[in-house]
């Protein structure tokens, strides 16, 4: 995640609360029934926590430093597999290069492989382990706030967490390897293929999808870092939200928002985020407009090699996403006019709507799944590539050959311009 040059840059509009981003303090006494989840769950007689009464991140953190027993007992019941250093390395062959995947705010990732013989009862399979770089850009405190919500949310649009390490000063995570990495890498990289229509529209809607059930949750989870690189794919180009080490519980009872300090990734925090530090899950809707437009221009969020008015991606697309006739300056070149044209106006209306500066105007998750799924099946109206066919060669005034030499080079006409026309629409499709 791109921490430290943007809270370098908006710190000046961050809240009064602490530098864990703190909750607005409530001025009005809590609504009652809703019994109080204990932060630490040790001790005999603590009644056992169902699932569906989650654990907030604020429960657990109010106790203070919260230890390896703590962690643990608190997450009793979240099928999550508690690992030990030395397991891991044996998982990643002692983290070797040859199992290296990537790095990112938090630190390196590596690729495993688990079986029950790593730990009783866990299903064969291969993994993603994160190890958190004590001198890189984030802590203890987003470790934790990943542990929390991936340790109690499940969804098929959210990436699954199998377990962690913590002992002595390392702080490890244990996920589900997604086969195709995240989709910025399919969207920006330059030697990548590029994604045709119909992935990048079931990418988008799966991605909502998982924005949608954190928004609806019985305690709502405000993600705050939706971004293509937060955004990983298995081999079915399935969406999957990753990396909760910024996601803040929602507002609750009669508040409004969350008081945080400002944090996230330029080019997808929304504006009145940054400029109050008030978070709410329109906060999240703006960054999925903005993602909805990678998807549509195969632009980057912010491009500073572009000309100045282009550089800004949500600046620069919205005059022209609700004009159907200059539409197609958004979309992307790559897609080679693959596309049904109907699908893609309806696409960036709802990118418009969510990029809106008004948050009230900004639609939730759920109707941004209910406004895209039928799009999938608008797929009988592509905008192909224009194939001028030349007309066959006028031969009239040639007597009595005329027809015989008419037709023979009206054939010959036809047959090199269907395969002009065929060559064109592989090298579209490719």
């Amino acid at each position: 995640m791109a921490r430290a040059g943007w809270d370098s840059l908006f710190g000046c509009f961050g809240s009064s609360s602490s530098s864990h981003g703190g909750r607005k303090k409530k001025t009005k006494t809590k609504k009652k029934g809703k019994p109080k989840v204990a932060a630490a769950a040790g001790g005999s007689g603590k009644p056992a926590r169902s699932l569906q009464s989650r654990l907030s991140f604020t429960d657990l953190s109010l106790s203070g430093m919260v230890s390896p027993e703590d962690l643990s007992l608190s997450l009793v019941g979240s099928n999550l597999h508690v690992f030990s250093i030395a397991e891991l390395r044996a998982v990643t062959r002692d983290f070797s290069m040859t199992n290296f995947i990537g790095e990112g705010g938090f630190g390196p990732v590596y690729k495993g492989y688990v079986d029950d013989k790593a730990k009783p009862g866990l299903r064969a399979q291969p993994v993603a382990v994160k190890l958190l770089d004590l001198e890189g850009g984030q802590g203890h405190t987003e470790w934790l706030t990943e542990v929390i919500f991936l340790g109690q949310l499940r969804h098929p649009h959210l990436v699954k967490l199998i377990g962690y390490c913590y002992e002595d000063e390392h702080r490890l995570l244990v996920y589900e390897f997604m086969t195709r990495g995240s989709l910025e890498k399919h969207l920006f990289k330059k030697y990548a293929a590029s994604l045709p229509w119909s992935t990048r529209l079931k990418i988008a809607i799966g991605a909502a999808k998982g924005l949608a059930f954190l928004h609806e949750a019985e305690k709502p989870v405000i993600y705050r870092d939706f971004k293509t690189s937060n955004i990983l794919l298995d081999s079915d180009f399935k969406a999957k939200l990753s990396d909760f080490g910024l996601a803040k519980d929602g507002p609750e009872d009669d508040e409004t928002h969350v008081s945080t300090r400002v944090m996230g990734t330029q080019g997808y925090a929304a504006p009145e985020y940054i400029m109050t530090g008030h978070l709410t899950a329109k906060s999240d809707v703006y960054g999925y407009g903005v993602v909805l437009l990678e998807l549509l221009s195969g632009r980057r969020s912010v491009d500073k090699s572009r000309p100045p008015r282009e550089q800004s991606l949500v600046e620069w697309a919205r005059p022209y996403l609700t004009d159907a006739r200059r539409l197609d300056r958004v979309m992307d070149p790559n897609l080679a006019g693959q596309y049904s044209a109907r699908a893609a106006q309806k696409a960036a209306a709802v990118a418009h709507q969510c990029v809106s500066l008004n948050p009230k105007s900004r639609p939730h998750m759920s109707a941004v799944v209910d406004a895209l799924e039928p799009l999938l099946a608008l797929d009988d109206c592509l905008v192909g590539p224009f194939v001028y066919i030349a007309p066959p060669e006028d031969t009239s005034n040639n007597g009595g050959d005329g027809g015989a030499g008419k037709g023979g080079s009206g054939r010959r006409g036809r047959r090199k311009s269907s395969d002009g026309a065929a060559a064109a629409g592989v090298a579209a499709s490719t």
